[in-house]
């Protein structure tokens, strides 16, 4: 019995041994082990190299050894990727795997788009930056400028949130002209056109922006590219299954800061304790911001479709944006259709591409005059103690003070519609004649209507005319033609060659446009819908413009040799001829030569195993600038100036039109001509890991035309169109790319971009033209109009401030400010009555540091972005500050400041004087945009890829400046000046968006 137990137990544990080797066997086949080394080709250990099991979570990085260890089954796919490395594959037979990882050259491989042309970025000797569309930034843009913002050294762009405002101010490398508007501004290219309107790009649409920022770059575009060329690539089709694409969001904009007014307590309060009685105390409690903003919801849909096959490819797009703006009655509305189809023929020696974009925009807004009729200067001046509505419910209306007008009045019945509608259309060919010589013909066609629609209700507190209507219309074109052959052919592999030779012819009309004004309704139910029953019509109210057609022919060329991506020369030559400028000088040429040695690729260079590349530039360009300018700027212009009575032999009495000289003629007229001089190092190391390039330019402008005093006893009219002037704007320019952290699901990768640039006004006269100065920026601060606050001179930059210094209260507590000698210029004491003569440089509104930081986080799916945004060193004149100081507004019945109550002295009439009291500093730093993504992927057999999105802009800010925003206005010829009447409040954007692949 005894026997039998004995067998049994030893047979039981006999079988437990047998199950526990079979797991054992099981366990030890599904858990092979492989462990290997990874290396790079100079047998140098990779640390941090991700290893990871094809299709699975099943992963692990090397050590500081390079080697690995992962349970992986025979038969399976392990992965290696490592930043600045081919991604490789190896399939598991073994347990011990080394791999040796070789340089990825995808990022010098990148192709960078130029003129007329691109080239790997390898081969690139000048300064050009491209911006990926994962890389732009998001919101509710309307401009495609917008996307740029902080992405690009040396380009300063300044945002607004009205919706109808666009971008607020553009500019590169610093101000080098004289004149506003597109004379400042970069000029675009939108898929190799050449002037196209950004307004019909959505920018869902865009695939990558390269900005030229060296004139070795923008020579190529000569005469437009004194200030930068933006090149747009648009979206195209790919050969393959069709793919339907969504994307959209719905955003919130609430106002980010409001001005801390007196509320209607305090302001009875303050008038109580200083003795005066306020005339339009109706009894009323009302916060007026609250009354003209709201929550603005925003929406935007974009569906495209493309795909084609090896012959054909096409590219279809729709998108409409529906943009509130948180002031009320201020709202914008777009529609963008787009379509592209490329083709291939001749066995694919012939390329065949359409393009067609068309958009319709809807602008409303308010009034923003000034003189007190701007909505935006009404919400805070007007007085709380005013309802709303009177006792009959009419807009409350006080008439005992000037400029004063009811804000929420002028929202409902002061109506202002603007809508334009844009089509462009573009036919490209590309022949292939021979190996490597390609010809390419552009033809291009735009035309854009704008019509502007008015109305002032019955109601109206502004113009009271019974109602009345407005509407003019212009209508824009222009056509464009282009030619070109590009030769580009690589000779025993390391010779390789570029050559390129074209043809351009554009012309422009412009402003060709009418309208009318009629007034005296019977009631305000059309509008400006029918103006035919308006009853008057005033004949010094009927709007015109004059027809402008401006002709530019070019021939250009650009050649470039490298030499086994080590030794890099370019050289390009542009000649522009222009109907815009003097009979005397009408062609200009535009030279540029760069040269650049990677260093990386010498011998020694490898041996030191420190830098994966190593780049210097150098490089000088000449290019012109004749946006701008109209068809008429150099000739003789005689227009009506007036009207007189004629009365005629049987004694009737007529009015007639007087005409008179409104421009002089100027034969020698010509362009404004940038040279430019760039030296740059681009530089990678640690496998790419860290990656960066440092500029520095020295930009000078020559030739500056401005308008000059004349005598009317020499010429027919008292300002003479003229080249004088000459600036200069030098430049050191840094950015750098890392990503300090990459594990197996987790990756920092961060981007810092930093701009300085001294702009200095060198020159304003010569021996026939001469000013001492240019006063610019009149803030318009009540009881100070007329006053300047910026001098433009000779030796200073632009946005120099040129203000009274306040130097405290006298005795009667009236604020006096330093007074100086006319003739030396000695200080002499204080004055309460400041006159031109006492004012002196203060501060300057350029900026000495622009920064753009962008930090991108990867978790698995999930995705956080960070982008930082900022500028230091620079002055702001915060005007709205010193208008609502003014202790006078609240004795006529306005409103004011609430530190005005303890900061302000109730008698100073000098309060609100436009002194460098106000002047402030302009520093900040904002997170411009937290963006929070997960990435689904693909989802079932229909749905490729699916994202959702969180953002929110303009998170915080940290400033000592104590107005609204301290992004305010840097372009132009007065930057640096918060003014009340156009300022739109700034606003904080939280959007929920969706990309879906089909």
């Amino acid at each position: 019995m005894l026997n039998v137990q004995l067998k049994r137990k030893r047979t039981f544990a006999q079988s437990m041994l047998f199950v526990v080797f079979l797991l054992s066997s099981t366990l030890a086949f599904a858990q092979n082990k492989v462990t290997g080394t990874v290396t790079d080709k100079t047998g140098e250990p990779l640390i941090g190299v991700n290893v990871l099991e094809a299709g699975t979570t099943n992963g692990c990085i090397t050590d500081v050894d390079g080697k690995y260890s992962l349970n992986v089954e025979k038969g399976k796919t392990l992965v290696f990727s490592f930043i600045g490395y081919s991604r490789q594959e190896v399939k598991v037979t073994q347990n011990i795997i080394n791999v040796t990882m070789s340089e990825d050259s995808e990022l010098l491989d990148e192709v960078v788009v130029v003129g007329y042309g691109s080239m790997t970025r390898k081969d690139v000797t000048s300064s050009i930056t491209t911006v990926k569309a994962d890389k732009l930034n998001v919101g509710t843009y309307t401009d495609p400028a917008q996307l740029l913002q902080g992405k690009v050294p040396g380009l300063t762009i300044v945002q607004s949130s009205d919706p109808n405002g666009g971008t607020a101010s553009i500019t590169l490398r610093g101000a080098s002209s004289l004149r506003s508007g597109a004379a400042m501004e970069p000029y675009y290219v939108v898929d190799g056109v050449p002037g196209i309107s950004l307004a019909m790009i959505a920018p869902e649409d865009i695939e990558s922006i390269d900005v030229l920022r060296d004139a070795t770059a923008t020579a190529i575009y000569g005469s437009k590219a004194a200030n930068g060329v933006i090149i747009v690539t648009t979206k195209k089709g790919k050969s393959g299954k069709a793919t339907v694409n969504y994307s959209g969001y719905v955003a919130f904009d609430n106002v980010l800061k409001n001005l801390d007014m007196m509320s209607a307590s305090e302001l009875r309060a303050y008038a109580k304790a200083n003795n005066f009685t306020i005339d339009n105390d109706f009894g009323g409690d009302v916060n007026w911001q609250d009354e003209v903003q709201r929550t603005a919801v925003s929406h935007n849909h974009n569906v495209s479709i493309s795909g084609g096959n090896e012959h054909t490819t096409y590219n279809a797009s729709v998108n409409y944006m529906e943009k509130q703006g948180i002031i009320r009655g201020t709202e914008m509305d777009r529609l963008i259709g787009r379509a592209f189809v490329e083709s291939k023929a001749l066995n694919d020696r012939l390329t065949l591409s359409l393009n067609i974009n068309a958009s319709v925009t809807n602008n409303h807004s308010v009034e923003t005059a000034t003189d007190g009729a701007s909505v935006y200067d009404a919400m805070n001046y007007y007085s709380p103690l005013v309802p709303v509505r009177d006792e009959n419910g009419n807009w409350s209306e006080y008439q005992g003070v000037s400029q004063n007008y009811n804000p929420m009045s002028m929202i409902n019945e002061d109506r202002h519609d603007h809508e334009v509608k844009r089509l462009q259309g573009t036919g490209k060919v590309a022949l292939a004649l021979y190996d490597g010589l390609v010809w390419n013909a552009t033809v291009s066609y735009q035309n854009e209507q704008f019509l502007w629609s008015d109305y002032n209700s019955s109601k109206s507190q502004i113009i009271k005319k019974n109602g009345k209507a407005h509407r003019h219309t212009t209508a824009d074109h222009k056509k464009v033609f282009e030619t070109y052959l590009n030769y580009d052919k690589t000779f025993n592999q390391i010779h390789k060659l570029g050559l390129m030779v074209g043809y351009s012819w554009e012309e422009g009309t412009t402003a060709d446009g009418y309208g009318l004004s009629v007034y005296d309704f019977y009631n305000d139910l059309l509008g400006y819908k029918n103006m035919g029953i308006g009853n008057k019509m005033d004949m010094t109210d009927i709007w015109s413009s004059a027809e402008s057609t401006l002709r530019m022919i070019s021939l250009y060329a650009r050649a470039n040799y490298s030499f086994n991506s080590k030794y890099l020369v370019q050289a390009t030559v542009r000649r522009d001829g222009s109907s815009a400028f003097g009979k005397n000088n009408r062609w200009a040429t535009f030279p540029s030569a760069s040269i650049a040695w990677r260093a990386s690729e010498e011998d020694f260079m490898k041996n030191m195993n420190i830098f994966d590349d190593l780049k210097f530039r150098v490089g000088y360009g000449v290019s012109g600038n004749s946006l701008g300018f109209d068809a008429y700027t150099a000739q003789p212009i005689y227009g009506a100036t007036g009207w007189f009575s004629y009365t005629d032999a049987s004694g009737k009495t007529s009015d007639y039109r007087t005409l008179a000289a409104v421009r002089n003629a100027n034969p020698d007229l010509k362009w404004e001509q940038t040279s430019m001089f760039n030296v740059g190092i681009d530089f990678s190391v640690l496998s790419g890991r860290l990656s960066g390039t440092i500029e520095y330019y020295d930009k000078r402008t020559k030739d500056l035309i401005f308008d000059y005093p004349v005598s009317t006893n020499r010429y027919p009219y008292g300002s003479m169109t003229a080249n004088v002037g000459e600036i200069s704007n030098k430049g050191i320019e840094l950015t750098l790319n890392a990503i300090p952290v990459q594990t197996k699901d987790f990756q920092w990768s961060t981007t810092l971009n930093l701009s300085h640039n001294k702009n200095v006004v060198e020159k304003l006269s010569n021996a026939t033209y001469s000013v001492s100065y240019i006063d610019q920026g009149n803030p318009n601060v009540g009881g100070f109009v007329g006053i300047n606050t910026q001098r433009i001179m000779e030796g200073e930059p632009i946005g120099t401030f040129y203000m009274w210094e306040w130097a405290g209260y006298d005795e009667s507590g009236v604020s006096v400010f330093n007074s100086y000698d006319e003739n030396s210029g000695e200080l002499i004491g204080t004055t309460n009555d400041p006159q031109n003569k006492d004012r002196r440089k203060v501060g300057c509104a350029q900026p000495k540091l622009n920064l753009g930081w962008n930090n991108t986080l990867s978790y698995k799916k999930w995705t956080l972005t960070a982008f930082f945004q900022g500028v230091f060193g620079n002055k702001i004149l915060n005007s709205t500050r010193a208008q609502y100081n003014n202790v006078s507004n609240l004795k006529v019945g306005k409103n004011g400041l609430r530190e005005i109550i303890t900061g302000q002295k109730a008698n100073d009439a000098n309060a609100n004087a436009p002194s460098d009291r106000y002047l402030e500093n302009g520093s900040y730093l904002r997170l411009s945009s937290l963006n929070l993504s997960y990435d689904f992927g693909k989802l079932g057999n229909w749905i490729n890829s699916l994202k959702l999105t969180a953002t929110c802009n303009n998170v915080f800010t940290i400033t000592g400046y104590e107005g609204r925003d301290p992004e305010i206005n840097l372009g132009g010829l007065a930057p640096g000046i918060d003014s009340r009447e156009t300022y739109y409040p700034r606003t904080r954007t939280f959007m929920l968006g969706l990309n879906v692949n089909f």
